[in-house]
């Protein structure tokens, strides 16, 4: 019953200002019956045999007020709306390629770059429920964590548990490109976006980052490359001898110039992030640049529902009409 009002909408619901018209009747009811009460003094009343049911005689004025009530809302056309919606998408995949080094443990972002770039990354896929998206994973080496899925859930999960440590230690940005070039090339998707980020310079790997840069290109992927660190130096930690955690100053290298030119050979863009705020405001915009387009068309059904709140009213006024020539005929 609760889910029928919920779904429920009135045509007119102009016409419940009737409802006004209730009170109105039971004072008048009232009042005629104080005018047409008397008062006559007799001995006793053993003479006299009752009424049948004179104190429900009431019932007969509620059965009246209930069916006008039905009837002004089957006047005010209650209607269920059934409704769908036909999505269509032209279609973007996503492959985010992410440095994790042991360089991403510097604190220069809060609280640390690695953290920072994951949150943020993670905010940037639960805003775009209608990609398909992917994740890779880089440090000396590369490999896929998570293939292209519209399943966010399970990108969302896998992310959460990337960590330092999980492969060898280094940079290794072509090959963390060049994988992610290779989860995209076979798409069928009208537009494929690699966001390529790390704070180093590549010093690892079998490929060269422009050599993965001409190879994106050549499938028509795009690379948005985002360089994060600061600027001179950044506090990292390291454990010492006695695997207690020290911090020294490292300084900030990232190769800017290598980072431009792959993304203007892939038709994307450069972005430098410096703290969270500058990397928030990357993903922001990249998403305003790659943004779906989407195709919504919805369909509405109509259903009267005046019928049954009819039939409601017209059953309470038969019923009180013949109340009133049977059972009561003798106190109204």
């Amino acid at each position: 019953m609760l889910n029928f009002w919920n779904e429920i909408a009135f045509a007119a619901p102009k016409f419940f200002w009737l409802f006004l018209l209730l009170p109105l009747m039971l004072a008048w009811y009232i009042f005629r019956l104080k005018k047409q009460q008397g008062n006559v003094r007799i001995s006793t009343l053993s003479g006299f045999s009752s009424t049948v049911f004179p104190h429900f005689r009431h019932s007969l004025f509620a059965l009246r007020l209930l069916a006008l009530s039905a009837l002004i809302v089957a006047i005010a056309r209650p209607q269920t709306s059934l409704s769908w919606q036909d999505v269509t998408t032209e279609g973007i995949d996503i492959i985010l390629s992410m440095d994790i080094s042991g360089s991403m443990l510097a604190e220069d972002f809060k609280p640390n770059r690695l953290e920072a770039s994951k949150k943020i990354a993670m905010e940037f896929i639960r805003n775009r429920p209608y990609d398909r998206m992917g994740l890779v994973i880089f440090a000396g080496e590369s490999f896929t964590q998570c293939p292209l899925t519209s399943d966010h859930d399970v990108l969302l999960n896998l992310f959460e548990s990337v960590q330092n440590g999980i492969i060898e230690d280094g940079t290794a940005i072509g090959m963390g490109l060049a994988t992610a070039v290779n989860r995209l090339k076979d798409s069928e998707a009208k537009s494929k976006v690699v966001i390529l980020l790390t704070d180093g310079v590549n010093n690892a790997g079998s490929i060269p980052p422009l050599t993965a840069a001409e190879i994106a290109r050549e499938f028509g992927i795009r690379v948005y490359s985002i360089g994060i660190g600061t600027t001179g130096t950044a506090p990292t930690p390291y454990r010492d001898q006695f695997g207690r955690k020290q911090y020294q100053d490292v300084p900030v290298r990232i190769d800017e110039e290598t980072m431009s030119q792959i993304s203007e050979m892939a038709d994307g863009k450069y972005f430098r992030a410096k703290n969270n705020k500058e990397l928030e405001k990357i993903y922001v915009e990249i998403d305003k640049m790659e943004k779906s387009k989407i195709n919504v068309t919805d369909y509405r059904k109509k259903g009267e529902k005046f019928l049954p709140f009819a039939l409601i009213s017209a059953i309470l006024l038969e019923i009180e009409f013949l109340l009133t020539r049977t059972i009561f005929k003798s106190v109204v």
